[in-house]
């Protein structure tokens, strides 16, 4: 099978070391195979390679240092990093005496940042490789997009194998990420906010209803949620603030999971057609991956927001600091009063551009509203046409 070439493009100066974050599956280990196949490379996936390490992280050193010059020119990969954070005390030494170069890559920095693991002083660049975006695929299926999500081993399969793949991964990436790693304690209370996150995936984040329904405190919720930040499992966005204004929601976030499949599987949709209120979510959830990918690969710093009023107007997304305005319908007839709260915001904020993604066929401007189908905005999106 060919390999699918991804967006992400990690350079390396010679000397210079990075992290390569990621969530599991999403590819870490071919694309760096193929990009650095000249590398020696330290899997700790590997239980032999693990328990020997963990006792002498030492080794690390002492086995570089008879290695071939010639293969010390090429950067040093270690793969899940995160299970022996002792480690990067020892690569902390090669990069300062040895000039060499590491890759260090992982599904997770809170392990390491909780045990307050060497993270190498801003001596290693950061780089994050997300599930497939469309720029990467030569024909895009939306609902097969939706229903598979976009981890490439997940979208590559048949329906039914998506499936029972997806189910089986979030099963075991709970038991792995969350769990095994020691971040919670109480299993049972995770669980359980597991599961009601799902029910509020995409929604206003009320911790105390959560709490409620969990049957722990609101504080251990918002600290649930941050453990799925940390482990790259979701993104939690806040409200956009540039101005105050009493008729604005200003304090509670929302929060997406990394995949719209994952996300799926949790809150059991299945999408049979285009159209219809869960489409609509998931299409929102989509777009929001694209946005949120193209941001880390082309390494454009600008803050994703929501804009929500009390009387409950709604822009899904505020890219830039009020720069450009997003809003996402499902919908293939876009009527007047879907265009309602993108013109009150940009009455009120003035943005550059004001976009209604939609699924109609042909995009067309209404007023200062830019009205465009999702495939268009993706390819606009990634060619740098949004925001860059």
């Amino acid at each position: 099978m060919n390999v699918i070439k991804r967006n992400l493009n990690l350079f390396l100066p010679a000397g210079q070391s990075a992290f390569l974050w990621g969530p599991r599956k999403t590819g870490k280990t071919t694309y760096l195979k193929t990009r650095f196949p000249q590398s020696i490379v330290y899997d700790f996936l590997k239980t032999d390679l693990f328990i020997e390490f963990s006792k002498q992280p030492w080794l690390l050193r002492e086995q570089l240092s008879l290695k071939d010059p010639d293969k010390l020119n090429h950067p040093i990969i270690l793969d899940e990093v995160q299970k022996i954070p002792q480690i990067l005390d020892e690569v902390h030494w090669l990069i300062e005496n040895k000039n060499l170069s590491f890759i260090l890559c992982g599904s997770s920095a809170r392990k390491l940042k909780r045990g307050h693991a060497n993270l190498l002083g801003g001596r290693a660049w950061r780089y994050e490789l997300f599930p497939f975006v469309t720029a990467e695929l030569e024909k895009i299926n939306l609902l097969k997009c939706l229903n598979h999500g976009m981890i490439p081993i997940h979208y590559l399969q048949d329906e039914t194998s998506c499936k029972r793949s997806l189910a089986a991964y979030v099963r075991d990436y709970l038991k792995e990420e969350i769990f095994a790693e020691g971040l919670t304690r109480n299993i049972p209370a995770f669980s359980r906010f597991f599961d009601a996150m799902g029910y509020s995936h995409g929604e206003l984040l009320n911790y105390a209803n959560i709490a409620r329904d969990c049957a722990i405190d609101a504080k251990t919720v918002k600290e649930y949620y941050q453990i799925l930040a940390d482990t790259l499992l979701g993104m939690i966005i806040d409200p956009f603030k540039k101005r105050q204004s009493r008729q604005v929601i200003s304090r509670a976030p929302k929060f997406y999971l990394f995949d719209v499949g994952v996300a799926g599987i949790i809150t059991k949709r299945h999408l049979q057609e285009e159209k219809g209120e869960q489409f609509g979510k998931a299409l929102e959830h989509f777009i929001f991956m694209e946005i949120n990918a193209y941001r880390s690969y082309k390494n454009i710093d600008f803050p994703i927001n929501f804009w929500r009023t009390k009387s409950g107007l709604e822009v899904d997304f505020i890219l830039g600091n009020g720069e450009v305005a997003i809003e996402i319908k499902g919908s293939s007839k876009i009527k007047m009063a879907d265009l309602r709260p993108l013109t009150t915001f940009t009455q009120e904020y003035a943005p550059k551009k004001s976009i209604l993604i939609c699924n109609e066929k042909t995009e067309r401007l209404s007023g200062k509203i830019h009205i465009m189908p999702w495939h268009k905005f993706l390819h606009e999106l990634w060619q740098g046409k949004i925001i860059y």
